[in-house]
């Protein structure tokens, strides 16, 4: 008998298949904000003309931009944001990029609400472990247009590096999920091509992480599913055709689809616990940590979840075959990195992974259990 709690989210909505500016606009009338604080990609400032169309759009409202946040999200770029929202006297944040910057605005809801206005502040909203400290609730809320494909933007957790001590760091409250998604798939084709493709594996990896758990449940396999199924077929038109706006919404829908699991309490796996220390420790990008990790967890996990990985090669329309191997061939057509050595990562380091990877909230909740560093360590050796 299935036994759980399902909780739904802080979100109002989810707009999709509409041009950004003209959805902003009507989020920013519906939640009678004045006063809109951008925070945003700097490429597509400065090399695109999406981000002046918005602001057009939504005229005098407009009061500010921040377009410096990197990779990762540090500390330092969340709280000069943060710092540039407050003088502002932002009444609302409209993030237009990828996860970094989505996150960042998440973190900046926090930094306001809190009077944090330094970098050691944000010891005073950041998650110990797994636990959030008491807090001031965000009264700034945020609407979010992704132009990458990870899913960030539909959780209620923002991942901040401290650049100290080269950790990712969860800060969560309900509140910081934005209040509204708008997902154009015009917006996404100024985004570089590995970047689209590999945070659609990061989608992958929250379907596939999520179906292989051992805390699955109907609700989220239903979302997991269909949105494997759309990942595995809009990622490889998009590949083959980059205007394809169809394939394009349908990898958009398999995204948001694809945070089903984690949203409804399914944790997340080795893959994505793995994940968070390449990235903030070895600044490997959020997407390809997941084509890096994702088919070796898998073989690794095989003995104990046989079963709930025949439902990932179902999904991905390979009925019967390995899903390791699937999911080996499926990044591979796309052109992603296979193993840690491409993405610069070598042996040498796998001892310090591996003692920072347990202490990560996924690696403890793995399908197949993992008794200490040396079993993560066997499945970054899958990956070199």
């Amino acid at each position: 008998m299935h036994k759980g709690r399902v909780v739904f989210g802080a979100m109002d909505e989810v707009v999709f298949g509409r041009p950004a500016a003209e959805a902003v606009v009507e989020q920013t009338d519906h939640l009678r904000a004045s006063r809109a604080f951008l925070m945003v990609s700097g490429t597509l400032n400065r090399q695109t003309d999406e981000i002046d169309k918005i602001r057009k759009a939504l005229g005098p409202r407009y009061v500010g931009i921040f377009d410096a946040m990197p990779p990762h999200t540090p500390r330092e770029a969340v709280v000069a944001a943060a710092n540039q929202a407050r003088a502002a006297d932002a009444d609302l944040i409209i993030t237009v990029g990828g996860g970094s910057i989505t996150d960042g605005a998440k973190a900046v809801q926090l930094c306001l609400a809190n009077d944090v206005g330094t970098v050691e502040g944000i010891d005073l909203v950041r998650a110990v472990r797994g636990v959030a400290p008491p807090m001031t609730a965000p009264r700034v809320r945020q609407i979010s247009v992704p132009t990458t494909i990870a899913g960030g933007e539909f959780s209620a957790i923002a991942g901040v590096t401290n650049a100290r001590t080269k950790v990712k760091e969860m800060l969560h409250h309900r509140l910081v999920m934005p209040r509204a998604v708008i997902l154009d798939p015009a917006i996404t084709v100024h985004t570089p091509e590995w970047l689209f493709l590999s945070t659609g594996i990061r989608a992958v990896d929250h379907c596939v992480e999520g179906i292989c758990s051992r805390e699955a449940h109907p609700y989220a396999d239903a979302q997991a599913r269909h949105g494997l199924a759309m990942l595995a077929s809009g990622l490889p038109r998009v590949k083959a055709d980059p205007s394809d706006l169809d394939a394009r919404m349908d990898c958009q829908l398999g995204t948001w689809l694809s945070t089903g699991p984690l949203t409804s309490g399914v944790p997340m796996g080795a893959s994505h616990g793995i994940g968070y220390v390449l990235g903030a420790a070895y600044g490997v990008p959020h997407g390809y940590t997941s084509c890096v990790m994702l088919p070796a967890v898998m073989r690794w996990n095989k003995s104990d979840n046989a079963e709930r990985q025949a439902l990932v090669a179902a999904a991905m329309g390979r009925l019967g075959e390995d899903a390791g191997d699937v999911l080996d061939d499926f990044i591979r057509a796309l052109g992603m990195p296979r193993s840690l050595r491409e993405v610069h990562v070598a042996a040498e380091h796998f001892d310090r992974i591996a003692e920072l990877a347990m202490a990560t909230p996924w690696v403890p909740r793995n399908p197949r259990k993992i008794a200490g560093p040396a079993q993560v360590r066997e499945m970054l050796q899958l990956a070199a």
